[in-house]
């Protein structure tokens, strides 16, 4: 593997972590290139993530910036691996633009997820007929082969909500993406069923938030909150059709304030099923 085909998430932090060091160093870029016996264009490169640094030059940049503390060079290290590494969600990199594959990553790499949907169910509880049906809504033009390929990347995502360790998900469902009518009702009854389903998984926690409530903490949409191991920051997540948008900590605190605020306004978790089981049998 020559380099990546684009700027990462991965890579981007790992350079920003390697530009502060330097920086707080004094070291000029001239001289980091120097002392790696390598061009100026390529430890800029590193710097701004469109090139992996491998472990050696990463080692001996960590020298040069007088970078001792065992933990701190461990995480570093780890973060170079995970730029490096190759994970299952790769294998899509071809057929989807790719910040998703980023977001994908997200999922994948996430201690915690926390969601809240105002338009359609998370795509990590979406059952195969509902996803289809939203994949065919967003993407007319597509292929069947495009769509195969789409949709069997929605389904494999939510391995992370399977095995011994699987992520935290805390869920928030506006009203109306219960109400909203996917493809056939048979498919919606189907859908919420599942949720009800997930719900009952000790790492899932899902709450609706009522029209009762009134005006809810924010009105800017659906978004997504990660919380990932170290040495990796919070990042917020926001679709747009104009490309997503990825916030890192500490600019996620208004993220927090809108969720905490949605979650205040929402019902509990046994009354929300109460309500999502309700609306189940409307759909039948």
């Amino acid at each position: 593997m020559a380099a990546l085909q684009r700027s990462t998430l991965r890579s981007q932090w790992l350079g920003q972590e390697l530009r502060q060091l330097r920086e707080a160093k004094g070291v000029l870029l001239k001289e980091a290139a120097e002392y790696l016996q390598r061009d100026t264009g390529t430890v800029s490169r590193y710097e701004t993530g469109f090139y992996p640094i491998r472990r050696p030059d990463l080692l001996a940049l960590l020298d040069l910036y007088g970078v001792s503390d065992r933990e701190r060079r461990e995480a570093l290290l780890r973060l170079s691996a995970d730029v490096w590494q190759k994970g299952w969600w790769d294998g899509y990199s071809g057929d989807v633009v790719g910040t998703l594959i980023d977001y994908v990553w997200l999922e994948a790499r996430a201690t915690h997820i926390r969601s809240f949907a105002a338009i359609v169910i998370p795509g990590l509880l979406q059952t195969p007929e509902y996803a289809e049906a939203l994949i065919r809504t967003n993407d007319r033009d597509a292929t069947p082969e495009q769509i195969e390929r789409w949709h069997e990347l929605r389904m494999a995502r939510q391995q992370v909500l399977d095995g011994d360790e699987p992520s935290r998900l805390s869920v928030i469902l506006d009203e109306s993406v219960l109400r909203r009518q996917i493809s056939t009702p048979e498919i919606m009854a189907a859908q919420l069923r599942r949720l009800v389903e997930c719900a009952a998984r000790q790492a899932v926690d899902i709450r609706v938030l009522p029209f009762r409530a009134g005006t809810p903490a924010g009105t800017y949409g659906t978004f997504e909150i990660f919380e990932l191991p170290d040495p990796f920051p919070e990042v917020a997540y926001a679709e747009t059709m104009a490309g997503a948008l990825y916030v890192e900590a500490p600019d996620t605190e208004p993220f927090f304030r809108t969720y905490d605020g949605h979650k205040n306004l929402a019902l509990g978790p046994a009354d929300s099923i109460e309500l999502i089981t309700a609306i189940t049998e409307e759909w039948q």
